[in-house]
Formats: structure tokens, sequence, C-alpha cells
């Protein structure tokens, strides 16, 4: 009997792993053991109930007003879950109402927990940050930036890079790669297209080894290093992390990050028996709210097809309470429930400012090596948090931030394409003003 590519690809790394795996790759036990999130009174955590309840405001108002179809909203402080609600549709179309516990596409939420992954293995000195990718890639060695392009048949030159791609270069989107369809430059969407990339979500039987090797011979927008360029660069880390753990990605991630954190509910797929807590993706037509259509993705591919293709970029599902988890584990600097997942020390690496220039504008934020994070500058301007605040969102309009100063945790979950939708500034500011001690 013969076996796809992807599943003979699957069973080697994973053989590997097996054979080859030093015990170092069990998570550690650590001094502190914090305990997982649970629910609790608002005011054991300094929280001030009354004020909580303008969040159920802001969300009733919200769907009143047809801004969202539905919204599930957690909010944490010092360890402890205060608010943790849904409001409106899972499904309008079916008429599911929505649930607390409900899986969400996270896209670029998944961007934080794979970096997370990466720094796992440089913990264990496995590379250096500033390493080229193509001594574990070496499709990457001889890459090229574009200088010109013929749209009509879609040949290019390039020149050669100063400079080779580098873990860090990928963690902080300065490689130069692009993102094909949501790329702001036409001539790259075109150059994804025709070599068969996969930029985000699929149901075909492709896998990311695939992806990235197509990837690795299409020139980069700019010089590795040179600005920020937002990428599939950690699509091409997903990878990068299965050839140097010996593992597919998500047996990685389930085995060293999910498992552990007891993120149940985290993962690319969906089996049968969770299928029904699948959102639907949703747009707003007319009045009502409508399944979302297959455009260049699937909407439903966490349930359909190969389920082959993990995306580290954009590809995980999730929960409120799950992405609450993970954040958790940084605030607490690395560790949950008696686990160490990152030293401290890793996590003060990953929230300094890696990229030169100001990426966001009037010097509110500063990107590090998973996340974007508040400034001083940005904390005075108010509604963002305190300095160190860090965060990011996803592409179905899923948002989180985490405080550190303030243990404070806000996780917004909605999913939908198009609207004009409020709710992720006003969480954001009333979270806030929630704190009472």
């Amino acid at each position: 009997m013969k076996t796809s590519p992807s599943v003979s690809l699957g069973l080697s790394l994973l053989l590997g792993s097996l054979l080859l795996a030093p015990p170092a790759l069990a998570q550690t036990k650590s001094v502190r053991n914090s305990p997982p999130l649970r629910e609790a009174a608002p005011a054991k955590a300094g929280v001030s109930a009354e004020r909580l309840a303008r969040i159920d405001a802001m969300c009733e108002d919200a769907l009143r007003e047809n801004r969202i179809p539905g919204v599930v909203a957690l909010v944490a402080r010092n360890g402890k879950i205060v608010y943790h609600k849904a409001f409106g549709m899972a499904d309008n179309a079916a008429g599911r109402t929505l649930k607390r516990d409900d899986i969400f596409r996270i896209a670029s939420q998944s961007k934080a927990i794979t970096s997370t992954a990466v720094m796992m293995l440089w913990e264990e000195g496995r590379f250096r940050l500033d390493d080229p990718v193509s001594n574990w890639i070496p499709e990457f060695k001889g890459a090229q930036v574009l200088k010109t392009y013929n749209e009509a048949d879609g040949t290019w030159t390039g020149e050669p890079v100063k400079r080779e791609i580098t873990i860090r270069h990928l963690l902080t989107h300065t490689s130069g790669l692009g993102y094909g369809v949501i790329d702001g430059d036409a001539r790259f969407k075109q150059l994804y297209a025709k070599a068969g990339v996969t930029d985000l979500f699929t149901t075909e039987p492709v896998t990311i080894g695939d992806s990235v090797k197509r990837l690795a011979k299409l020139p980069l927008h700019h010089h590795p290093g040179d600005k920020f360029t937002y990428s599939e660069g950690l699509d091409v880390l997903g990878y990068f992390i299965e050839v140097v753990s010996g593992m597919p990605f998500d047996v990685f991630l389930q085995k060293r990050l999910f498992g552990p954190l007891g993120m149940k509910d985290t993962g690319f797929y969906l089996p049968v028996e969770k299928a029904g807590r699948l959102v639907a993706v949703q747009k707003p037509e007319g009045d009502k709210w409508v399944r979302y259509p297959v455009t260049f993705y699937d909407p439903d591919y966490p349930i359909k097809g190969a389920k082959s293709f993990f995306s580290g970029g954009a590809g995980l599902c999730s929960t409120a309470k799950d992405y609450a988890t993970f954040l958790q584990m940084y605030l607490n600097g690395g560790e949950l429930g008696g686990v160490r997942l990152l030293s401290r020390t890793t996590v003060d690496v990953i929230m300094r400012e890696q990229v030169a220039g100001d990426l966001f504008g009037g010097g509110d934020k500063h990107y590090g090596l998973a996340f974007g994070v508040v400034t001083a500058k940005g904390q005075g301007k108010g509604g963002e948090g305190s300095a160190g605040t860090f965060d990011w969102g996803g592409y179905f309009n899923t948002q989180y931030f985490a405080d550190p100063k303030e243990k404070l945790i806000g996780v917004l979950m909605k999913q939908t394409q198009g609207g004009n939708d409020n709710t992720g500034w006003k969480f954001r500011q009333l979270v806030g003003q929630t704190v009472d001690d």
C-alpha cells in the first residue's frame, strides 16, 4: 500500500523524534507552581464587578447596532478569570447561539505560539537567533531581492541578498518575504500564486514543507534586516521546528506546549466531536449576518479537507480560555502549573525591541520576537495598557492583550469578515478601567 508524501514525511519525522530526541526535550519542573486559570469573584482579583458590567453593555450595544453577530469576551487578573461571557450567535444561518467554550479560527494569533515554540528550542541550544535559516532549510541559500518583474509572463530578475535570512529575521518580519494573497504588492501576489505557495489556509493535501520550499525559490521584497514587511516568516519557522525537533509541527505543539498548559481545545484542525463548536465566519449582508463564502480559501478548513497544512502564521484554532492560559504563562514569566515552558530571562528577550524604526506610528509600540509591545509613550496616550503590554490580533477579527504590570489579560473572540466593528478598542479601554485596588 502506498502512502502519500505528507503521510510519509509525518511518519519519518515522528520516528526521528522517537529515536533521536534527547531527554532534554521533556518539559522541566519549576520551583514555582502557579495555579491554572480559574474563575473567581472580581473583588478577589482587585477588579470592580460594577465596572465589568460596562463590558456587558458594550457587547450588547454592538449586537443591537448589528456591528457583530456574536462575541466571547474574557478578562483575567492576578491569575483569576473575573469575566467570561458569550453574546449573540455562533451561526445565524443555523440559529446556533454562541457559547463561552466555542472554538475560533485565531489566524495570526498563531504567530505568538509559533514564536514561543521556536524560543523553546533556542533555550535548548539548538541554534542562535542570528544563524542563517539555510543551515536547516538549504533552499533559502542564495536568496535574491526582486529587481524587475514582467507581469505578462511572470518572469523576474533579482540581485543577491547582502546577508542571509536568519531566525531573528523570520521572527520579526524583517526577512524580506511577503504574504502572497494578502500582500500589499501585487507583484508578490502573482509570484506566490504562480509558484503554488499556500499563504494562509487550505483544504488541499499540502504540507508546510512543500509550501516553504516553493517560497524559498522566490525573490524577496528587500534585503533581510533592512525593514519590516509582514510575512510568511512564521510558516517558514513552523517547518524549521519540524526539521530541528524531528517532529511534525502539530505534534510538537501538542507535546511541548498545549498539553503541558492544558490547552485542550487548541490545534490546527478539529476532530469530529469538536466540529460542532467551530464558530462560523460571517459577513454582513443588508441587515443580516450570513456565512462567508468560499473565496481563495474554504472557511470550513478546520473541519474539512486534507488537514495536512500546519500554518505557523495563521492556522490554529482555539478558545478564549485556552488563549488566555497561553498569555497567563507569559505573565508568570514562562511558567504555569509548576511546568516551565520558558525562562523568565527568555521572556524578557522576547519582549525587547527587535526592529529599528517606528513601525506603528507615533512611537506607541515596538515589535519584539512574538508580539507588539506598548511603549511608555503608548501608555501615556491611554487605552492601550501599561508600558510592556503585549498584543496582536487575527484575520477573522480576534484580539488579545496582556499587561504584565497590572497582571491583566483581555481576550475578545469574533469570526467576521467586513462590517463596522468598534468592539476591539472599546473592549481594551473598558478592561483597563475595571482595575480596583
